[in-house]
């Protein structure tokens, strides 16, 4: 899977785990004990995430990616 959409990526002391939030998706989360398994728990999310929506006859958003301004 091609991933587009912006992944912010972190580590939760709370959780003991790393966390990845999709923000172009609302409410798609994912996580992992290591970084690698933390993106790839994601792409499985965010492959369930537009299926779902396309079940449900969703707008299912572009990706917009990250603009970051210096």
């Amino acid at each position: 899977m091609n991933i587009r959409y912006e992944l912010i990526i972190y580590w939760s002391e709370e959780d003991q785990a790393f966390i990845v939030e999709v923000p172009e998706l609302s409410g798609c989360m994912a996580d992992g004990e290591s970084y690698q398994e933390a993106v790839q728990n994601a792409e499985i999310v965010i492959q369930e995430w537009i299926e779902t929506a396309q079940q449900l006859g969703r707008t299912i958003p572009k990706p917009k990616g990250h603009l970051l301004f210096a």
